[in-house]
């Protein structure tokens, strides 16, 4: 499917490296390099050579970021919707958005003054309250990947990610229904939470396998992994575990994942609730 081959494109899955935190350093530097220019302006007796620079710089800077907004866009898209990160990813694309607009005011205010010696001070104005929002999305956006997790290692992903949580209320010891099998492609995930445990549910080669879905090391979510075999790769550090056993195929984790009975039947996937509930609660 197009859509979703340029999805991947944008995630940087087919160059095996994230491309919204390559991108953004572009735009970032050309808006400082457009802002300092601004201010040699302001100093010089020849500011006009710097005037124009800056526009310049300016100009790049928003085609830059255009670039990183649809890469940083489809980041976004992946998000589970009850994630309590999509609103902070949220504020971070609106706060981009505005300073990208206060840049494109200014550089239109700009445009009419190319010849004068030095920058109009409403167009530098805009420039620094557009630095002052970016600055304020940037921490957001570095709260989103430090404290989040939010597209780390998804460029190592084929597939695509769960959009949400399936939720259950169930007793011990029973089978509960959570998605058609057909649902489910293979190497395909879901995300479930039955009586606030929290689990994936895998469906590899047409078998299906239930483990817990916070990772035993720095709890990354296994349902954003990848799958070597019947093995799944923690998104955040890599650690690896058999699906099958919850056995520590690689590190840094050392500790095994648990593991539910799952089976398909009836053209569902059933998941068999655990006698003692307790432990890996919804984030």
């Amino acid at each position: 499917m197009l859509q979703e081959r340029i999805k991947q494109w944008l995630q940087g899955k087919p160059l095996g490296h994230p491309l919204h935190p390559l991108l953004i350093h572009f735009p970032i530097g050309l808006f400082v390099l457009s802002l300092v220019l601004d201010f040699i302006s302001l100093a010089s007796s020849q500011g006009n050579h710097y005037v124009r620079g800056a526009f310049y710089a300016l100009v790049a800077g928003i085609v830059t970021a255009l670039a990183a907004a649809a890469a940083g866009l489809a980041d976004w898209w992946d998000i589970r919707r009850d994630h309590p990160a999509r609103a902070i990813a949220t504020h971070h694309m609106i706060l981009n958005l505005w300073a990208l607009s206060l840049y494109a005011i200014g550089l239109v205010l700009r445009w009419g003054a190319l010849d004068a010696a030095r920058t109009p001070s409403l167009p530098l104005l805009l420039s620094l309250g557009a630095a002052a929002v970016l600055s304020l999305s940037g921490y957001l956006g570095g709260k989103l990947i430090y404290e989040d997790g939010i597209a780390v290692g998804r460029h190592r992903r084929s597939g695509s990610t769960p959009a949400e949580t399936i939720r259950h209320v169930a007793e011990p010891g029973e089978w509960v229904a959570v998605a058609a099998a057909a649902d489910v492609a293979d190497g395909g995930t879901l995300r479930v939470a039955i009586n606030g445990r929290v689990m994936t549910v895998a469906k590899l080669a047409g078998t299906c396998y239930a483990f817990q879905e916070f990772c035993t090391h720095r709890f990354g979510p296994l349902s954003e992994g990848a799958f070597e075999g019947h093995q799944v790769v923690c998104p955040w550090h890599r650690s690896c575990f058999d699906v099958r056993t919850g056995q520590v195929k690689q590190g840094p984790a050392k500790v095994p994942l648990k593991t539910f009975e799952s089976q398909i039947r009836d053209g569902q996937i059933w998941v068999k609730v655990a006698e003692k509930e307790g432990g890996a609660s919804e984030e």
